[in-house]
């Protein structure tokens, strides 16, 4: 069974290494969940976006708690008791 992984970006400055963190977990057969939590994201550039949607092709899971990000970006949204619950199950939580 692979490792569940949740790589928790809260630091504006570290998202894009949250984000290429959460792809070369994928690429190990881990199971991600990248959260994006309290802001929304910056600068959406196209190497950004591009890598997110390796992300969702990958089967890898993007959440936020900011609604802007899950409508603008299509993250699924959560609120703080739900990833709570996924820092909870994980084996792993990476910061950012």
């Amino acid at each position: 069974m692979a490792d569940k992984i949740v790589v928790l970006i809260r630091d504006e400055d570290q998202q894009y290494e949250g984000l290429r963190t959460s792809l070369g977990l994928l690429l190990e057969m881990a199971e991600v969940q990248m959260i994006v939590l309290n802001h929304e994201i910056a600068d959406m550039t196209e190497a950004y976006s591009e890598n997110m949607e390796f992300i969702d092709e990958m089967e890898g899971e993007r959440y936020t708690n900011n609604p802007a990000n899950a409508s603008k970006y299509g993250f699924r949204f959560a609120d703080n008791e739900q990833i709570g619950r996924m820092l909870d199950r994980a084996s792993l939580v990476i910061p950012f």
